[in-house]
Protein backbone atom coordinates (compact mmCIF):
# COMPACT_ATOMS: atom_id res chain seq x y z
CA UNK A 1 0.00 0.00 0.00
CA UNK A 2 1.54 3.29 -0.83
CA UNK A 3 -0.70 5.90 0.47
CA UNK A 4 0.52 8.41 2.20
CA UNK A 5 -0.64 8.29 5.81
CA UNK A 6 -3.94 10.41 6.60
CA UNK A 7 -3.38 12.33 10.45
CA UNK A 8 -5.39 11.90 12.90
CA UNK A 9 -5.95 15.68 13.52
CA UNK A 10 -5.38 15.38 17.44
CA UNK A 11 -4.85 19.33 17.42
CA UNK A 12 -8.10 19.91 15.97
CA UNK A 13 -10.97 20.41 18.32
CA UNK A 14 -13.25 19.55 15.73
CA UNK A 15 -12.01 16.08 15.48
CA UNK A 16 -11.17 15.66 19.09
CA UNK A 17 -14.93 16.34 19.57
CA UNK A 18 -16.68 14.05 16.94
CA UNK A 19 -13.62 12.00 14.89
CA UNK A 20 -16.42 9.95 13.81
CA UNK A 21 -17.01 11.67 10.34
CA UNK A 22 -13.09 11.05 9.45
CA UNK A 23 -12.72 7.68 10.62
CA UNK A 24 -16.56 6.69 8.22
CA UNK A 25 -14.17 7.95 5.61
CA UNK A 26 -11.36 5.96 6.45
CA UNK A 27 -13.50 2.68 6.80
CA UNK A 28 -14.95 3.70 3.76
CA UNK A 29 -11.61 3.86 1.93
CA UNK A 30 -10.82 0.85 2.94
CA UNK A 31 -10.13 -1.67 5.45
CA UNK A 32 -6.17 -1.52 6.49
CA UNK A 33 -5.50 2.41 5.91
CA UNK A 34 -1.41 3.99 7.15
CA UNK A 35 -2.36 6.24 9.56
CA UNK A 36 -0.03 9.16 11.57
CA UNK A 37 -1.56 8.46 15.12
CA UNK A 38 -1.63 10.80 18.63
CA UNK A 39 2.03 11.99 19.32
CA UNK A 40 3.12 11.45 15.39
CA UNK A 41 3.66 7.43 15.48
CA UNK A 42 2.41 6.02 12.54
CA UNK A 43 0.64 2.83 12.15
CA UNK A 44 -1.54 0.42 9.93
CA UNK A 45 -5.49 1.33 11.05
CA UNK A 46 -8.03 -1.67 10.96
CA UNK A 47 -11.13 -0.17 10.18
CA UNK A 48 -13.66 -2.70 9.57
CA UNK A 49 -15.33 -4.99 12.38
CA UNK A 50 -14.82 -8.51 11.24
CA UNK A 51 -10.92 -7.91 10.48
CA UNK A 52 -10.56 -6.14 13.73
CA UNK A 53 -12.02 -8.63 15.39
CA UNK A 54 -9.94 -11.36 14.14
CA UNK A 55 -6.62 -9.19 14.33
CA UNK A 56 -7.98 -8.94 18.56
CA UNK A 57 -6.81 -12.97 18.31
CA UNK A 58 -4.48 -13.00 15.69
CA UNK A 59 -0.97 -14.43 17.52
CA UNK A 60 1.32 -12.73 14.92
CA UNK A 61 0.23 -9.44 16.28
CA UNK A 62 2.32 -9.17 19.66
CA UNK A 63 0.83 -6.80 22.64
CA UNK A 64 4.85 -6.85 23.51
CA UNK A 65 6.15 -2.82 22.38
CA UNK A 66 9.30 -4.05 22.40
CA UNK A 67 8.28 -6.12 19.01
CA UNK A 68 8.01 -2.56 17.40
CA UNK A 69 10.40 -1.74 14.84
CA UNK A 70 9.37 2.55 15.35
CA UNK A 71 12.32 3.15 17.66
CA UNK A 72 9.68 6.29 18.64
CA UNK A 73 7.85 4.20 20.77
CA UNK A 74 10.38 2.89 23.02
CA UNK A 75 11.95 6.50 23.08
CA UNK A 76 8.56 8.11 24.25
CA UNK A 77 8.33 4.97 27.26
CA UNK A 78 9.94 6.79 30.11
CA UNK A 79 13.49 5.45 31.09
CA UNK A 80 11.53 4.18 34.46
CA UNK A 81 9.20 2.32 32.60
CA UNK A 82 11.46 0.88 30.09
CA UNK A 83 13.44 -0.50 32.92
CA UNK A 84 10.85 -2.44 34.92
CA UNK A 85 7.51 -1.49 33.75
CA UNK A 86 7.10 -3.53 30.81
CA UNK A 87 6.41 -6.27 32.75
CA UNK A 88 2.61 -6.02 32.75
CA UNK A 89 -0.18 -8.23 31.86
CA UNK A 90 -1.32 -5.56 28.91
CA UNK A 91 2.19 -5.78 27.31
CA UNK A 92 3.13 -9.70 27.61
CA UNK A 93 1.95 -12.25 25.27
CA UNK A 94 1.47 -16.01 26.37
CA UNK A 95 2.95 -18.17 28.61
CA UNK A 96 3.88 -14.79 30.51
CA UNK A 97 0.41 -13.33 30.21
CA UNK A 98 -1.48 -16.44 30.77
CA UNK A 99 0.47 -16.43 34.22
CA UNK A 100 -0.08 -13.00 35.08
CA UNK A 101 -3.62 -13.41 34.14
CA UNK A 102 -4.41 -16.11 36.17
CA UNK A 103 -3.06 -14.36 39.37
CA UNK A 104 -5.37 -11.64 39.30
CA UNK A 105 -8.53 -12.69 37.58
CA UNK A 106 -10.27 -14.09 40.76
CA UNK A 107 -10.63 -11.03 42.35
CA UNK A 108 -13.31 -9.56 38.88
CA UNK A 109 -15.15 -12.62 38.73
CA UNK A 110 -18.56 -11.88 37.93
CA UNK A 111 -19.48 -13.43 41.27
CA UNK A 112 -17.02 -11.09 43.05
CA UNK A 113 -17.63 -7.50 41.41
CA UNK A 114 -21.39 -8.19 41.97
CA UNK A 115 -20.08 -8.56 46.04
CA UNK A 116 -19.07 -5.15 45.46
CA UNK A 117 -22.52 -3.62 44.38
CA UNK A 118 -23.12 -2.09 48.14
CA UNK A 119 -20.22 -0.80 48.60
CA UNK A 120 -20.38 0.98 44.93
CA UNK A 121 -23.47 2.31 45.73
CA UNK A 122 -22.59 3.33 48.82
CA UNK A 123 -20.00 6.01 47.87
CA UNK A 124 -21.84 6.92 44.67
CA UNK A 125 -24.68 7.86 47.15
CA UNK A 126 -21.89 9.81 49.32
CA UNK A 127 -20.45 11.61 46.49
CA UNK A 128 -24.14 12.98 45.32
CA UNK A 129 -24.67 14.19 48.58
CA UNK A 130 -21.65 16.73 48.41
CA UNK A 131 -23.38 17.94 45.45
CA UNK A 132 -27.09 17.84 45.62
CA UNK A 133 -27.75 20.82 48.11
CA UNK A 134 -26.32 23.65 45.53
CA UNK A 135 -28.05 22.21 42.19
CA UNK A 136 -24.53 22.39 40.05
CA UNK A 137 -22.01 20.03 39.52
CA UNK A 138 -19.32 18.86 37.36
CA UNK A 139 -20.13 15.43 37.33
CA UNK A 140 -16.55 14.09 35.94
CA UNK A 141 -14.58 15.99 38.66
CA UNK A 142 -17.34 15.15 40.92
CA UNK A 143 -18.24 11.27 40.31
CA UNK A 144 -17.10 9.86 37.28
CA UNK A 145 -13.28 10.43 38.64
CA UNK A 146 -13.75 9.46 42.38
CA UNK A 147 -15.57 6.89 42.22
CA UNK A 148 -13.71 4.09 40.33
CA UNK A 149 -10.37 5.64 41.65
CA UNK A 150 -12.19 4.78 45.36
CA UNK A 151 -13.10 1.50 43.92
CA UNK A 152 -9.96 0.13 42.86
CA UNK A 153 -7.93 1.75 45.56
CA UNK A 154 -9.65 -0.21 48.12
CA UNK A 155 -9.78 -2.97 46.17
CA UNK A 156 -5.74 -3.61 46.37
CA UNK A 157 -5.76 -1.58 49.64
CA UNK A 158 -4.14 2.02 48.64
CA UNK A 159 -4.54 4.13 51.41
CA UNK A 160 -7.05 7.60 51.21
CA UNK A 161 -4.53 10.01 51.77
CA UNK A 162 -2.71 8.53 48.99
CA UNK A 163 -5.24 7.87 45.96
CA UNK A 164 -5.37 11.87 44.37
CA UNK A 165 -1.63 11.57 44.20
CA UNK A 166 -1.51 8.41 42.09
CA UNK A 167 -4.14 9.81 40.01
CA UNK A 168 -2.53 13.17 39.28
CA UNK A 169 0.79 11.08 38.01
CA UNK A 170 -0.89 8.69 36.41
CA UNK A 171 -2.83 10.89 33.94
CA UNK A 172 0.20 12.56 33.57
CA UNK A 173 1.85 9.60 32.19
CA UNK A 174 -0.88 8.75 29.87
CA UNK A 175 -1.41 11.76 28.49
CA UNK A 176 -0.96 11.78 24.80
CA UNK A 177 -2.07 14.84 21.53
CA UNK A 178 -0.89 15.28 18.52
CA UNK A 179 2.68 16.22 19.62
CA UNK A 180 5.18 14.05 21.07
CA UNK A 181 4.94 14.38 24.52
CA UNK A 182 7.56 15.49 26.99
CA UNK A 183 9.73 13.32 28.01
CA UNK A 184 10.96 15.28 31.18
CA UNK A 185 7.52 15.75 32.58
CA UNK A 186 6.18 11.93 32.02
CA UNK A 187 9.60 10.44 33.55
CA UNK A 188 8.78 12.38 36.78
CA UNK A 189 5.50 11.42 36.54
CA UNK A 190 7.35 7.41 36.09
CA UNK A 191 9.11 8.20 38.85
CA UNK A 192 7.13 9.55 41.28
CA UNK A 193 4.76 6.41 40.83
CA UNK A 194 7.47 3.66 40.34
CA UNK A 195 8.70 4.59 44.18
CA UNK A 196 5.46 5.06 45.48
CA UNK A 197 4.73 1.64 43.92
CA UNK A 198 7.10 0.15 45.55
CA UNK A 199 6.92 1.47 48.92
CA UNK A 200 3.27 0.60 49.05
CA UNK A 201 4.41 -2.68 48.28
CA UNK A 202 7.16 -2.61 51.28
CA UNK A 203 4.23 -1.36 53.84
CA UNK A 204 1.75 -4.54 52.37
CA UNK A 205 4.83 -6.60 53.38
CA UNK A 206 4.72 -5.11 56.57
CA UNK A 207 1.08 -5.24 57.33
CA UNK A 208 -0.79 -7.41 55.19
CA UNK A 209 -4.31 -6.78 54.77
CA UNK A 210 -7.74 -8.58 53.29
CA UNK A 211 -6.89 -7.03 49.49
CA UNK A 212 -5.60 -8.12 45.83
CA UNK A 213 -2.25 -6.42 46.75
CA UNK A 214 -1.27 -8.65 49.69
CA UNK A 215 -2.32 -11.74 47.75
CA UNK A 216 -0.11 -11.02 45.07
CA UNK A 217 2.72 -10.15 47.70
CA UNK A 218 1.60 -13.58 49.07
CA UNK A 219 2.73 -14.49 45.17
CA UNK A 220 5.65 -13.41 45.04
CA UNK A 221 7.21 -13.68 48.27
CA UNK A 222 6.07 -17.37 49.04
CA UNK A 223 4.95 -18.89 45.99
CA UNK A 224 7.37 -17.14 43.70
CA UNK A 225 4.63 -17.08 40.76
CA UNK A 226 5.66 -13.47 39.54
CA UNK A 227 9.01 -11.46 39.88
CA UNK A 228 9.63 -7.98 41.88
CA UNK A 229 9.45 -6.30 38.69
CA UNK A 230 6.18 -7.90 37.31
CA UNK A 231 4.86 -7.22 41.28
CA UNK A 232 5.31 -3.29 41.09
CA UNK A 233 4.42 -3.53 37.03
CA UNK A 234 1.24 -5.40 38.02
CA UNK A 235 0.17 -3.04 41.13
CA UNK A 236 0.66 -0.05 38.41
CA UNK A 237 -1.54 -1.34 35.54
CA UNK A 238 -4.20 -2.05 38.25
CA UNK A 239 -4.53 0.92 39.82
CA UNK A 240 -4.43 2.90 36.47
CA UNK A 241 -6.47 0.91 33.99
CA UNK A 242 -8.75 0.26 37.35
CA UNK A 243 -10.21 3.91 36.86
CA UNK A 244 -9.12 5.58 33.59
CA UNK A 245 -11.65 4.10 31.39
CA UNK A 246 -14.21 3.66 33.74
CA UNK A 247 -14.13 7.64 34.23
CA UNK A 248 -14.93 8.13 30.58
CA UNK A 249 -17.83 5.75 30.47
CA UNK A 250 -19.33 7.29 33.17
CA UNK A 251 -18.86 11.20 32.21
CA UNK A 252 -19.31 9.98 28.55
CA UNK A 253 -22.47 7.91 28.98
CA UNK A 254 -24.12 10.76 30.91
CA UNK A 255 -23.02 13.33 28.13
CA UNK A 256 -24.73 10.93 25.56
CA UNK A 257 -27.60 10.93 27.36
CA UNK A 258 -27.90 14.23 27.99
CA UNK A 259 -27.14 15.34 23.95
CA UNK A 260 -30.03 12.68 23.17
CA UNK A 261 -33.24 13.44 25.13
CA UNK A 262 -34.93 10.71 23.44
CA UNK A 263 -32.75 8.36 25.01
CA UNK A 264 -32.58 10.22 28.11
CA UNK A 265 -36.80 9.73 27.88
CA UNK A 266 -36.53 5.96 27.21
CA UNK A 267 -34.27 5.27 30.11
CA UNK A 268 -36.01 7.78 32.50
CA UNK A 269 -39.58 5.50 31.66
CA UNK A 270 -37.68 2.40 32.04
CA UNK A 271 -34.87 1.74 34.10
CA UNK A 272 -34.21 -1.68 33.34
CA UNK A 273 -32.80 -0.55 30.16
CA UNK A 274 -29.82 0.74 31.92
CA UNK A 275 -27.24 -2.37 31.23
CA UNK A 276 -28.14 -2.54 27.38
CA UNK A 277 -27.46 1.36 27.63
CA UNK A 278 -23.67 0.68 29.04
CA UNK A 279 -23.29 -1.42 25.90
CA UNK A 280 -24.64 1.78 23.59
CA UNK A 281 -22.43 3.62 25.14
CA UNK A 282 -19.57 1.54 24.93
CA UNK A 283 -20.23 0.82 21.13
CA UNK A 284 -21.59 3.95 19.86
CA UNK A 285 -18.05 6.78 21.52
CA UNK A 286 -16.45 4.29 24.15
CA UNK A 287 -13.56 5.14 26.15
CA UNK A 288 -10.91 4.36 23.38
CA UNK A 289 -9.99 5.75 20.12
CA UNK A 290 -9.45 4.96 17.42
CA UNK A 291 -8.19 1.45 19.20
CA UNK A 292 -5.82 -0.94 20.64
CA UNK A 293 -2.15 -1.18 19.36
CA UNK A 294 -0.92 -4.39 18.63
CA UNK A 295 2.99 -4.72 16.67
CA UNK A 296 3.63 -7.17 13.96
CA UNK A 297 5.77 -9.99 15.10
CA UNK A 298 6.14 -11.01 11.27
CA UNK A 299 4.78 -9.81 7.95
CA UNK A 300 1.55 -10.14 8.18
CA UNK A 301 -1.64 -9.78 5.59
CA UNK A 302 -4.77 -8.56 7.28
CA UNK A 303 -7.50 -8.09 4.65
CA UNK A 304 -5.73 -8.62 1.12
CA UNK A 305 -3.59 -5.55 2.83
CA UNK A 306 0.53 -6.76 3.54
CA UNK A 307 1.49 -5.43 6.60
CA UNK A 308 5.85 -5.12 7.15
CA UNK A 309 7.03 -6.85 10.42
CA UNK A 310 7.47 -4.74 12.99
CA UNK A 311 4.79 -2.24 12.14
CA UNK A 312 2.69 -0.85 14.54
CA UNK A 313 -1.21 -1.76 14.11
CA UNK A 314 -4.23 0.14 15.65
CA UNK A 315 -7.13 -2.43 15.54
CA UNK A 316 -9.70 0.39 15.40
CA UNK A 317 -12.79 -0.37 17.98
CA UNK A 318 -14.22 2.94 17.37
CA UNK A 319 -14.31 2.68 13.90
CA UNK A 320 -15.39 -1.26 13.60
CA UNK A 321 -18.25 -0.26 16.49
CA UNK A 322 -19.98 1.65 14.14
CA UNK A 323 -19.18 -0.54 10.65
CA UNK A 324 -22.57 -0.86 9.09
CA UNK A 325 -21.86 -3.77 8.05
CA UNK A 326 -22.20 -5.08 11.88
CA UNK A 327 -24.28 -2.66 13.71
CA UNK A 328 -27.93 -1.71 11.65
CA UNK A 329 -27.70 2.05 11.77
CA UNK A 330 -24.58 2.90 13.29
CA UNK A 331 -24.81 6.68 14.32
CA UNK A 332 -27.77 6.41 15.84
CA UNK A 333 -27.22 6.27 20.05
CA UNK A 334 -30.22 3.37 20.39
CA UNK A 335 -29.87 1.78 24.10
CA UNK A 336 -32.86 -0.46 23.20
CA UNK A 337 -29.92 -2.35 20.73
CA UNK A 338 -29.93 -6.24 21.20
CA UNK A 339 -27.13 -7.43 18.87
CA UNK A 340 -24.28 -5.35 20.62
CA UNK A 341 -20.90 -7.23 20.27
CA UNK A 342 -18.64 -4.24 20.84
CA UNK A 343 -14.90 -4.24 20.60
CA UNK A 344 -14.95 -1.63 23.43
CA UNK A 345 -13.03 -4.09 25.48
CA UNK A 346 -11.31 -5.89 23.06
CA UNK A 347 -11.55 -9.66 22.49
CA UNK A 348 -9.47 -12.80 22.92
CA UNK A 349 -7.31 -13.25 25.63
CA UNK A 350 -6.64 -9.75 26.24
CA UNK A 351 -10.24 -9.01 26.38
CA UNK A 352 -10.89 -6.10 29.31
CA UNK A 353 -10.01 -8.12 32.52
CA UNK A 354 -12.31 -5.25 34.74
CA UNK A 355 -15.12 -4.57 32.04
CA UNK A 356 -17.39 -6.43 34.83
CA UNK A 357 -16.55 -3.80 37.40
CA UNK A 358 -16.32 -1.17 34.74
CA UNK A 359 -20.28 -2.00 33.30
CA UNK A 360 -21.36 -1.91 37.17
CA UNK A 361 -19.46 1.18 38.26
CA UNK A 362 -21.08 2.37 35.28
CA UNK A 363 -24.61 1.16 35.78
CA UNK A 364 -24.68 2.31 39.12
CA UNK A 365 -23.28 5.97 39.15
CA UNK A 366 -25.87 6.79 35.57
CA UNK A 367 -28.64 5.06 37.67
CA UNK A 368 -28.07 6.80 40.82
CA UNK A 369 -27.77 10.28 38.83
CA UNK A 370 -30.65 9.69 36.92
CA UNK A 371 -32.87 8.58 39.79
CA UNK A 372 -31.56 11.34 42.39
CA UNK A 373 -30.91 14.50 40.29
CA UNK A 374 -34.09 16.08 38.62
CA UNK A 375 -33.72 18.24 36.06
CA UNK A 376 -30.75 17.34 35.08
CA UNK A 377 -29.10 18.90 32.34
CA UNK A 378 -26.16 20.54 30.54
CA UNK A 379 -24.67 23.95 31.65
CA UNK A 380 -23.20 24.62 28.37
CA UNK A 381 -23.62 24.10 25.18
CA UNK A 382 -22.86 20.30 23.84
CA UNK A 383 -19.94 21.70 21.64
CA UNK A 384 -18.71 22.71 24.48
CA UNK A 385 -17.92 19.97 26.56
CA UNK A 386 -14.03 19.69 26.89
CA UNK A 387 -12.41 16.46 25.44
CA UNK A 388 -9.59 14.32 25.91
CA UNK A 389 -6.98 14.14 23.03
CA UNK A 390 -5.26 10.83 22.09
CA UNK A 391 -6.30 7.36 22.86
CA UNK A 392 -8.28 7.91 25.48
CA UNK A 393 -11.84 9.42 24.52
CA UNK A 394 -14.07 11.07 27.05
CA UNK A 395 -15.05 14.11 28.35
CA UNK A 396 -12.71 16.03 30.82
CA UNK A 397 -15.55 17.90 32.26
CA UNK A 398 -19.27 18.00 32.55
CA UNK A 399 -20.90 20.61 34.37
CA UNK A 400 -24.24 20.16 34.68
CA UNK A 401 -27.30 21.81 36.45
CA UNK A 402 -30.05 19.99 38.12
CA UNK A 403 -32.86 20.70 40.72
CA UNK A 404 -31.06 21.35 44.39
CA UNK A 405 -32.42 18.92 46.76
CA UNK A 406 -31.81 17.98 50.50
Amino acid sequence: MSEQPTLLPYADPAFVADPFPLYRQLREDGPVRRVVAAGGLDAWLVTRYEDGLAALSDSRLSSDVRDASDTRLLRQLPVTERESMLSNMLRSDPPDHTRLRRLVSTAFTARRVAGMRPRIQALTDRLLDEVLPTGRADLVADLALPLPVTVISELLGVPVDERREFQQWTDRMIRRGAEPPDPAVIDEAWQHMRAYVTDLVHAKRARPGDDLLSALITARDEEQRLTEDELVAMVFLLLAAGYITTVNLIGGGIAMLLGHPDQLALLRADPALLPGAIEEFLRYDGPVSPGIARFAREDVELAGVTIPRGATVLIGAALADRDPARFPDPDRLDITRQDNAHLAFGHGIHYCLGAPLARLEGQIAIGTVLRRLPGLALAVAPEEIPRRPGGLRGPASLPVTFTPGG
